[in-house]
């Protein structure tokens, strides 16, 4: 039997649990002490204002998928409305380096939870519990995205329930006032939050690649795209309305990442404590397995449309796919040797990139997905408003990320000529 034919058996639920596992990582985890010195205890307001955005791009994404389901996923939404030339395969290799980055940071996230929690905090550790999250994450994918689909749920299963126990608990014993509209800041700081806020939601466009695992992807991808924002939409504003609801905004901002752990304990005491920070060991681990999840397909699809080169569409002892160990390669060398706390922002700029190439290319042929244009231009404008609004906010602050984004543009801008050079040579030869 083919693979095509024993990966083929995911349901709405897996393939949004997919999408929640790749948004419920990190993010929530670290997002909520820099969203509350922007937005003050008005966040769960922000976090609303982003889910909106990114539900547009799910408009977006769904409609395509529905109309071109494939295992290129969001990519091959771009070569239908700008053809297969340089934009699309410069939009590929953004994709997969993106990928790449994110999943490093997620896995470096993985093992600092781990490391403070069993042995005494070294940075060696660490990396060597974000190695041991990748090395077996790759291992998962390679078995088969049924397994994937099964590891991922039951993670969701636990995060969300974890998540959502927290915020029933937090909220029903919070302090109204601490809430009070009153003490929100402006308008301005709200809106300008919400390019931090958005952040939670990027993973959602993993979604997008599991058409190839679907059995009706044209009527099954958009319900698990809806679905997935849906649930990370609620889980995000509950959870913020519980953590600003216990702890004051000063207390949140010096908590750091550790504000949701913090909040758990004057209700559930020092077990409260542990219980979210078990929780960000799954999540981080759900994050890293869905983070790893798009390369097989994506890197299959585009070598057999000859975007990407032979090699990365091939299967190393007919069974690992040799895109995803690249893929897993190239995340471990990134958690040995790179500072990826300094570059934290350069997946999420990446992101809110190929999530405007992918709505521009909507815009291009919304007559064949039956998309309303006037959505897809508000889409695109949100898209773009919220991409200026963070590289005017933080990464005007952060060269080293700048640099790093110039660098990751030129690459891509360079695989992409050098391979079609190579491409053009073979075919002359021939």
């Amino acid at each position: 039997m083919s693979d095509g034919a024993t990966t083929r058996r995911f349901t709405v639920r897996q393939a949004a649990f997919i999408g929640v596992g790749a948004m419920v990582g990190a993010g929530i985890f670290s997002l909520l002490g820099a969203a509350g010195e922007v937005a003050g205890a008005a966040v769960w307001v922000s976090f609303l204002i982003a889910g909106g955005i990114a539900m547009l791009q799910g408009y977006s994404f769904a409609k395509f998928g529905a109309k071109f389901p494939s295992a290129g996923g969001m990519l091959e939404y771009v070569s239908r409305g700008f053809g297969e030339g340089h934009v699309s395969a410069v939009t590929a290799w953004l994709v997969y380096s993106a990928n790449a980055i994110v999943t490093a940071m997620v896995a470096v996230s993985f093992g600092s939870y781990a490391s403070s929690m069993f042995t005494n905090e070294s940075a060696s550790w660490a990396k060597a519990f974000a190695v041991l999250i990748v090395v077996v994450m790759t291992a998962l994918n390679v078995v088969g995205s049924t397994l994937v689909a099964g590891v991922q749920s039951l993670i969701v299963f636990v995060v969300v329930g974890i998540l959502s126990f927290f915020a029933v608990v937090t909220i029903a014993n919070m302090n109204p006032s601490l809430l009070a509209p009153s003490g929100y800041p402006g308008v301005r700081e709200i809106v300008s939050s919400v390019a931090l806020t958005f952040f939670a939601f990027l993973g959602f466009g993993v979604i997008t690649f599991t058409a190839k695992d679907l059995s009706e992807p044209s009527r099954q991808l958009p319900r698990a795209m809806f679905l997935a924002l849906g649930i990370a939409t609620v889980v995000y504003v509950a959870i913020a309305l519980g953590v600003f609801g216990t702890l004051t905004v000063q207390e949140v901002i010096s908590s750091g990442a550790t504000a949701i752990a913090v909040a758990a304990q004057p209700t559930l005491g020092r077990a409260g404590y542990w219980l979210m920070s078990v929780t960000a060991l799954f999540a981080t681990a759900g994050a890293t397995n869905a983070g790893l999840y798009p390369a097989p397909g994506l890197t299959e699809h585009l070598a057999a449309r000859g975007q990407f080169p032979p090699v990365m569409g091939t299967k190393v002892a007919g069974r690992a796919p040799a895109g995803l160990l690249i893929a897993a390669a190239a995340i471990v060398v990134m958690v040995l040797t790179f500072d990826l706390s300094a570059i934290a922002s350069i997946g999420s700029a990446v992101a809110l990139l190929i999530f405007a190439f992918v709505t521009a290319a909507h815009l291009r042929v919304y007559r064949e997905t039956g998309a309303r244009p006037w959505v897809l231009f508000l889409a695109l404008a949100v898209i773009v408003i919220t991409l200026l609004t963070f590289v005017f906010t933080t990464l005007i602050h952060e060269p080293a990320s700048i640099w790093t984004l110039a660098a990751i543009l030129l690459v891509s801008v360079g695989l992409d000529l050098g391979w079609s050079r190579v491409r053009r040579k073979r075919s002359q030869a021939m």
